[in-house]
């Protein structure tokens, strides 16, 4: 595992993916809960999502970033 290329996750960005994929929220109620707009918040979902397939497709390890 410690030749593996890394991407790594914000805070923000694993907040954004259990908002969405394990509290079922929708993008208001889920922006809301960041205190972001929905438009900010789409942004950090998608690029968590960009981040976790470039992970799984080619074999990366995850880190999430600390605080």
């Amino acid at each position: 595992m410690r030749f593996l290329e890394v991407v790594e996750l914000s805070l923000e960005e694993v907040e954004a993916l259990r908002l969405r994929n394990i509290e079922n929220l929708e993008q208001a109620q889920a922006a809301g809960k960041m205190n972001t707009s929905q438009s900010t918040y789409q942004r950090i979902l998608t690029s968590a999502y960009e981040k976790m397939t470039d992970a799984l497709i080619n074999g990366k390890a995850i880190r999430i970033q600390k605080r």
